[in-house]
Formats: structure tokens, sequence, C-alpha cells
């Protein structure tokens, strides 16, 4: 039940957030983003204290190992299978483009 209230608690704080936003709109934008981004991180900080919140603690924590083991393609493989990639396109369109007037010429000739 401890959860249940934590959470609800997290969600109207978020709510109140999004909510004070909108409201104090003539207030400058920085100074409103800021105060939404310590809410946001004060809902988080509640939401963490939760079961729920401890399980996708630790899934982005693992998440986050997971991502550093990742080999990640120099700029070079990134250039190279981008181009690859632009060429396949371009003559699939124009094999595609020619199919569709082959058929076009097909349809008129048929249809008179």
């Amino acid at each position: 039940m401890a959860d249940k209230i934590k959470l609800l608690l997290a969600a109207v704080v978020l709510i109140g957030a999004v909510a004070a936003f909108y409201y104090f709109a003539d207030l400058m934008l920085f100074v409103r983003v800021v105060g939404l981004l310590v809410a946001v991180g004060v809902a988080v900080a509640i939401a963490a204290q939760t079961e729920v919140g401890a399980s996708g603690l630790t899934f982005l924590r693992s998440a986050m190992v997971e991502v550093r083991k990742v080999v990640w393609p120099t700029r070079k493989e990134t250039v190279q299978t981008t181009l690859v990639i632009l060429a396949m396109v371009t003559v699939m369109g124009l094999l595609m483009w020619a199919f569709d007037a082959f058929l076009a010429m097909m349809v008129r000739t048929l249809t008179g």
C-alpha cells in the first residue's frame, strides 16, 4: 500500500509541475524549465523508493552496462554503409519506376 501512495505522490508532483509550467507562462522559460526538471527529479526520487522504481533503476543500470559493451562503428564504416544504402535505394527506386512505366504502357496497350 505504501508503494501505491508513493507512486501516486510522484504522479501528483509531475502533474503539478506541468500545471505550474503552464500557469506561470509569464515567467522566463529558463526558470520554468529548471523548475520542471527539479520537479521531475523529485518525482523520480519518490518513485525510486518503491519496488517498481527499484526494479526500473536496476533495469536501467543493466542496460547501461550492455550499452558499454556495444562495439560502435567507426565514422568510415558508417559513411560506407550509408552510401551503400543510398545506392541500393536509388537502384530499387529506378527499377520500381521502370516496372511501373512498363505496367502503365501495358495497361494503355490493352485498354486501347
